[in-house]
């Protein structure tokens, strides 16, 4: 008998009390945004938490990817969240939950919620992985605060919370040294990637552009949100978080014909380059595999066979990233159709561009391919991870 069961035989025999998550909570803060406009208020010591920092595997938040002064504090709604608290999101991904391990403020697509001694935030955060809050809305799902706090929860006891969390730490750390292992190899082909596009002076290769090797270049358009006869069709509809250095074999949305008729949206062939333009992934560039449509936020190139391997441009541009990303605009360095189409590209012969490729094919499959190698560990890892936090998260509840 485990630990864990010897502490549920010997604290809660006869099951596990469920609970609003509200009656578990002391205090409930919401954030905000400072103005985009004010220089003043961005890039200070204040860590600024929102969407994007609570998305990722982890269950606890230390850093963020944006911080603001303490002007941009006074001067808009957000606060700051106390350390041991837990962020959870209640629009975009309503669930999304880690605990704070420093103070920093949120945005108000957060909630920040001091717990009770009778709950562990760190149990909560693993438990907020095993279900699905839902949401309502057909672009952006959320839900409300009201919403939130009714969501019912475990509450064992507190000694079987902390054991579970141990448990669970441990799968975690397994998973990140070998996620760390992973970062490394990819490093490694990045470096490997840059020399084999390090042609010379004497190297028989043209300069052109993204645009001069396109036999078409085109961008996608967004049916109205506000209709659902638009959504939920057969047709593809890739936004640009999808746009992910990878292949695209399905999207996580679709449309209708009449949501393609009555927008700027088109069908794309297979096998174009996707470059996104604005947004956390603008300069991300992907390959569909299937004929698909895309938001306005893609710029699509349909390379021309006589001038260049589909697969030799994705390269290209992905291992241009940073310097493509460089020439974006604003806070989230947005590019336009311009820009991308006259950024340039080495031209070497059809045959020394398929030679890369086969070469950049085989190193990328050692790096990513799911189905061999280190990738395939770590997949395995996260599927007996998930198992087992399923399982140890999973209550009978006490009459």
């Amino acid at each position: 008998m485990s630990r864990i069961e010897e502490l549920i035989e010997e604290l809660c025999p006869r099951g596990v009390e469920f609970r609003p998550l509200g009656d578990c909570v002391l205090k409930n803060t919401g954030g905000g945004t400072p103005s985009r406009t004010r220089a003043d208020f961005w890039d200070g010591a204040i860590p600024w938490a929102s969407i994007g920092d609570i998305t990722a595997s982890d269950v606890s938040i230390s850093s963020t990817r944006q911080t603001i002064t303490e002007a941009g504090l006074r001067g808009s709604t957000t606060n700051v969240i106390p350390a041991g608290y837990v962020v959870v999101a209640v629009k975009i991904a309503p669930g999304a939950m880690r605990v704070v391990e420093r103070d920093m403020a949120i945005n108000q697509d957060l909630r920040g919620l001091r717990l009770g001694d009778e709950l562990d935030p760190y149990f909560l955060s693993y438990y907020f992985k095993t279900i699905n809050v839902g949401g309502n809305g057909t672009i952006v799902k959320g839900i409300t605060n009201s919403t939130l706090e009714k969501i019912r929860v475990p509450v064992p006891p507190i000694e079987v919370q902390r054991e579970i969390v141990r448990v669970l730490d441990q799968f975690a750390q397994l998973e990140a040294e070998l996620e760390a292992e992973l970062e490394a190899r990819r490093r490694q082909y990045e470096y490997y990637r840059a020399g084999v596009f390090g042609f010379s002076a004497g190297d028989d290769v043209r300069w052109s552009t993204l645009g001069g090797v396109s036999a078409k270049v085109s961008s996608g358009g967004t049916p109205s949100s506000g209709r659902d006869a638009y959504y939920g069709g057969d047709i593809p509809w890739l936004r640009t978080q999808e746009v992910d250095f990878g292949p695209v074999y399905r999207t996580g949305m679709s449309i209708t014909e009449e949501g393609l008729r009555s927008s700027s949206a088109k069908w794309i062939p297979e096998h174009c380059v996707i470059v996104a333009m604005y947004g956390a992934t603008a300069a991300k560039v992907a390959i569909n595999e299937i004929p698909l449509t895309t938001n306005q936020a893609c710029c699509n190139l349909q390379i021309d066979p006589a001038q260049a391997e589909y697969r030799y441009v994705f390269y290209w541009i992905a291992s241009q990233y940073e310097r493509l990303k460089n020439l974006g605009e604003g806070s989230q360095s947005n590019l336009n159709a311009r820009k991308v189409k006259d950024f340039p590209i080495p031209v070497p012969s059809l045959e020394e561009q398929r030679r890369i490729v086969s070469l950049l094919d085989k190193f990328d499959a050692l790096v990513n391919d799911l189905s061999i190698g280190l990738p395939a560990e770590l997949a395995a890892r996260r599927k007996q991870y998930e198992y087992y936090r399923d399982k140890l998260l999973t209550f009978m509840e006490a009459a």
